[in-house]
């Protein structure tokens, strides 16, 4: 019987802070900027609430419906990987077990999501049901486009662009240019989550045939790769804290503290579990510099 913390290692905690970013980070854009009506409105907490249970269950059930996919397709098969608990690969949960336990967290996710969109306009249904299918066709469906290296690009686009500017989107009813902006270098720290997961699996992602960008790219251009969106990610600071008059958002380039080590560790060549350690402190300089960025955004407005 599969236990609660194995459960929530099959969640794979490290990746939260690209479902929990975003929203920080659209939700403060929003602050002191016009609404729906054409007067600068307050936040309303229960709609910022609701988009981080959207972000959250939507991270969460990519996650597992990945561990379905691949633990089916024999990618996670034991020995083949390191790093976190792939529960069908490794046995201790059944694929139809995680299948299910994939389809409650979207049923999260489009529950709060509708919620959202009986009050702020069914254009949220389409993004919505968008975000569902490609967290499932990642690596599921009979052409997932993770094994074509796209993966990449998924990241970028929903837990960047489309989760940043939705959350401001759900406080202002219309596209936020400020939050537009700041969605390119939360983007990029989201993108150098998985760049980084996807350096360490190389070698057993060759071995299945999974053709990810690391794989494609080759182990010294994906380590490039990385630190590019690394240092991406501060080098916009100054232009999204420029942008409407929020100095307060320099605030985000203290991170670089947190990000020091990681990046230093994948430029001194950190392979296989070493890379679990340098996943786990991309994640906590991704959330230091979404917080500082959304606190630095709102206290400024």
């Amino acid at each position: 019987m599969t236990t609660p913390a194995q459960w929530v290692a099959g969640a794979r905690p490290r990746t939260l802070p690209a479902a929990v970013v975003p929203v920080l980070v659209g939700t403060a854009a929003a602050v002191g900027a016009d609404g729906a009506g054409g007067a600068p409105d307050g936040i309303t907490v229960w709609r910022f609430a609701a988009a981080m249970v959207v972000a959250l269950a939507l991270q969460v059930a990519t996650n597992y419906a990945n561990d379905h996919s691949d633990g089916k397709r024999g990618t996670d098969a034991p020995g083949a990987r390191v790093g976190p608990l792939r529960l069908v690969g490794s046995g201790t949960a059944t694929a139809g077990a995680v299948k299910m336990a994939a389809i409650i967290a979207f049923a999260v996710a489009g529950m709060a999501g509708g919620a959202l969109a009986l009050v702020v306009g069914p254009e949220l249904l389409v993004v919505g049901v968008a975000s569902i299918a490609a967290g499932w066709l990642y690596t599921g469906g009979p052409r997932p486009y993770g094994y074509a290296g796209l993966g990449e690009v998924f990241v970028f686009t929903f837990f960047g662009v489309v989760a940043t500017v939705g959350s401001a989107y759900v406080q202002l009813e219309r596209v936020d240019g400020l939050a537009l902006a700041a969605s390119a270098p939360v983007g990029f720290l989201a993108t150098a989550l998985l760049v980084v997961n996807n350096l360490r699996d190389i070698p057993g992602d060759t071995a299945a045939a999974k053709r990810t960008l690391a794989v494609r790219l080759g182990d010294a251009r994906t380590r490039t790769l990385y630190v590019t969106l690394v240092v991406g990610a501060f080098v916009a600071v100054p232009f999204v804290a420029g942008l409407g008059g929020r100095p307060g958002g320099a605030l985000a380039l203290v991170a670089l503290v947190a990000a020091r080590t990681p990046v230093l560790r994948v430029l001194q060549g950190a392979r296989g579990a070493d890379l679990v350690a340098v996943l786990g402190a991309t994640g906590r300089a991704q959330l230091a510099y979404g917080t500082l960025l959304a606190a630095g955004l709102a206290l400024s407005a």
